[in-house]
């Protein structure tokens, strides 16, 4: 059986593209509306950890960084043993659409999963991706 590998969304936000990307890209930003709380070492091969109040948590192993352009991690996928090697990919492109930004989100990697890890964590991570995203709008319209 053939999975969908990615998830994608696209969200038009009215924010400049260096507004966004300190929003995706800092500690304040990301520990607010994708967290409660991160510290993040914004470099090729650097880090990011994610703390929720729930005791949750999540490192993001970062791929890229190219202000303001394109940020990207790796990280472990839901469902799955903490040491389990497998991860998905997760990218984000900037580009200035008039005043504002498109922001682009693709989170690939799911079709290495059996059947039932798959629909387990691609379920969790699309429903997961609507609520963030709409922090994330909130957030930066907040600010």
């Amino acid at each position: 059986m053939a999975f969908p590998d990615r998830i994608e969304r696209t969200v038009e936000l009215v924010q400049p593209p260096a507004k966004v990307w300190a929003a995706l890209t800092t500690a304040e930003g990301l520990g607010t509306w994708f967290g409660n709380g991160a510290t993040v070492d914004l470099r090729e091969g650097g880090e990011a950890k994610l703390t929720w109040d729930s005791g949750d948590q999540a490192t993001l192993h970062i791929e890229r960084v190219d202000e303001p352009a394109l940020f990207a991690f790796t990280w472990g996928i839901n469902g799955l043993a903490a040491d389990d090697p497998r991860r998905t990919y997760v990218e984000f492109t900037l580009e200035p659409a008039g005043a504002g930004t498109r922001l682009r989100m693709i989170e690939s990697g799911f079709a290495q999963l059996t059947e039932d890890a798959y629909r387990k964590a691609f379920e969790s991570n699309t429903d997961g991706w609507k609520h963030e995203l709409g922090e994330l709008v909130e957030y930066l319209n907040a600010a």
